[in-house]
């Protein structure tokens, strides 16, 4: 039994497809779960209407996850644009569940436009809609329906459905959550919930199989939830194949004990599932579920921390104003010395542990000291090594608390190197690794650098990780060298008398202002991939003075609170997402041309 269309019935592109009015020529056509509609890349010739069901639109890169666009709902065409703009298709559109799909050829679209101007002025204003939205970086209809199956025992995914979809209720939304008793009925009943409900959790516990695969094939997204106190199973669950092969985008959730002080062995799961994500949530933590609550309606708040040598101290002014003002930090990045304070961030320090960490490493003594006779760099890079171990030990990626990820800068493919797994230490060392001063990280056949080289502030990266606001902290941006900072000492004496040696040479801030100093392009992308950007007024901190800790950590702290002091909305807001917003596409096209 299919679902009734959720098109307004006096629309001019639901008269296009069906009732009285209907063109001739449109075809009917079942798509199950998990089939494209199209390929990116592939000619544009039919325009297609959604009549139940539910399409998602993704944009796939070559080595980068796939970036999930937006969905397309009962009532909403798929094609337009390339099918007017005579173009192929830029993105991949998929069923997200089984759909009913009307199909118009692009002769006899044209054709009926010319009879009937109402169609073609309404498929305009859509088109217009859809590219301010994805302008404003708010994109098409978003993902509402999401899927959780326990992929182990010992996990009660009903309960951490009820404990997310309470921390949904509390952010304003309307949850539902669904188990096995939705495994028999129709998808007419599916789509009431759906239209009564802002997001709609499907929970499938351990052993129920047949609806843990319903469950796979008809959600916007899965999430594959096991325990991380256990070895993931020696048998792959079948239900990560069944969501593989209808390309669900898939995350992971490991549920820790309630009193785990951090997590442990996550790699085995990644390397098992190989999930799009990772979450970590303490058993029955209600601070740990509004993380994922938020992830799951478009109010997780990414942050992202550039590189800037000393400079870098005043993202740990940043941080300590978004605790004091309550707000939350779902997903942290970074670069350079940027990516040593997310890395801390993510590891669940607090501000007392994360400014003691940061001053012991990097302030009580220069951790560039070790200088070495300059064959591939000024150092040897032993302190900067051992101070990483000392600090972050032996832990993986996986296991820290928040997702995170660091960027290097790859000099064999010319390209920025994202580490979101691995040993979290070596990560850490090849974001650091500034050119000439440290040495390059080797990393197979890669040689890596700093990541401020390639990707200073990597604000689009994390855009893709999450739909919730970004917020970029950039301390990179500073004067540029004078002459006063690159002239020769008198007399080499006098330098070491007058304690400058302490913060190395004048080669070295000629290296890092090069290593972190990016093109005016690169820039702006970066700061227009923010929601919030905060540049702090760092004055007087050069970028080697590795002992101005406290000015450069209260220059953090006043900018991130003024900067949230003058937002009009709660920060979590900002790429407001509530899918009350969906229905101004419905309301746009029922109007009609004006």
């Amino acid at each position: 039994m299919t679902s009734a269309p959720h098109h307004p019935p006096d629309s001019a592109l639901a008269r296009l497809f069906t009732g009285p009015r209907a063109a001739k020529g449109v075809v009917w056509f079942s798509l199950p779960g998990g089939r494209p509609l199209y390929r990116a890349g592939q000619p544009a010739d039919t325009l297609y209407f959604v009549r139940s069901g539910r399409l998602g639109v993704v944009r796939e890169t070559p080595g980068e996850a796939p970036q999930f666009l937006g969905v397309i709902k009962p009532g909403e065409p798929a094609g337009e644009m390339a099918l007017i703009a005579g173009t192929p298709h830029s993105a991949t559109v998929s069923a997200l569940r089984d759909s009913e799909i009307l199909a118009l050829s692009r002769t006899a679209f044209f054709a009926e436009a010319r009879r009937y101007p109402d169609v073609m002025a309404e498929l305009a204003r859509l088109m217009i809609l859809r590219a301010r939205q994805s302008s404003s970086r708010m994109g098409m209809s978003e993902p509402t329906v999401f899927g959780f199956t326990a992929i182990a025992p010992g996990v009660s995914v009903r309960d951490l459905a009820g404990l997310i979809a309470q921390c949904v209720t509390d952010l304003g939304f309307r949850p539902a959550v669904i188990g096995a008793e939705g495994e028999h009925q129709s998808s007419e009943w599916f789509s009431r919930i759906e239209a009564s409900h802002d997001l709609v959790l499907l929970a499938a516990e351990w052993g129920e199989i047949d609806w843990s695969h319903l469950c796979a094939r008809q959600v916007d997204r899965l999430f594959l939830v096991g325990r991380g106190d256990a070895a993931p199973p020696q048998d792959h669950a079948p239900v990560a194949t069944t969501a593989r092969q209808v390309r669900r985008l898939t995350d992971l959730v490991l549920v820790q004990p309630a009193d785990a002080s951090a997590p442990s062995g996550s790699a085995r799961w990644v390397d098992a599932f190989q999930p799009e994500r990772l979450f970590q949530l303490r058993r029955n933590n209600k601070t740990d579920a509004a993380r994922l609550a938020r992830i799951l309606t478009g109010t997780s708040v990414g942050l992202a921390l550039s590189g800037g040598g000393a400079r870098a101290y005043a993202h740990v002014g940043v941080i300590r104003a978004f605790r004091e003002a309550g707000q939350p930090i779902d997903v942290v990045a970074g670069a350079s010395m940027g990516a040593v304070v997310a890395a801390g961030l993510a590891m669940g320090w607090d501000d007392t542990e994360i400014s003691g960490r940061v001053s012991d490493a990097f302030v009580s003594s220069n951790p560039l000291g070790d200088i070495d006779f300059p064959m591939v760099a000024m150092t040897r890079g032993l302190t900067v090594r051992q101070r990483l171990k000392h600090h972050f030990g032996e832990i993986d990626i996986a296991d820290l608390w928040l997702p995170f990820f660091c960027t290097s800068s790859n000099l064999t493919t010319a390209a920025c190197f994202l580490h979101n797994r691995g040993r979290l230490r070596k990560a850490l060392r090849a974001s650091i690794a500034l050119p000439g001063i440290l040495p390059p990280v080797v990393l197979g056949e890669d040689v890596l650098v700093d990541g401020a080289v390639m990707c200073n502030l990597p604000t689009d990266l994390m855009r893709s990780w999450h739909r919730g606001p970004v917020v970029g902290v950039d301390v990179a941006v500073a004067e540029g060298l004078t002459a006063s900072d690159v002239a020769r000492p008198p007399s080499f004496m006098k330098w070491l008398m007058s304690g400058e040696w302490r913060h190395g040479p004048p080669i070295v801030s000629i290296l890092i202002r090069a290593a972190t100093a990016p093109t005016a392009r690169e820039t702006s992308q970066a700061h227009d991939a923010c929601d919030l950007l905060i540049v702090p007024k760092i004055e007087g901190v050069e970028l080697r003075d590795w002992r101005a800790f406290e000015p450069a950590v209260a220059a953090g702290y006043g900018a991130a609170r003024s900067a949230l002091s003058r937002l009009d909305r709660p920060l979590s807001r900002l790429r407001q997402t509530h899918p009350a917003e969906d229905m101004a596409m419905t309301d746009f096209m029922a109007a009609g041309p004006e």
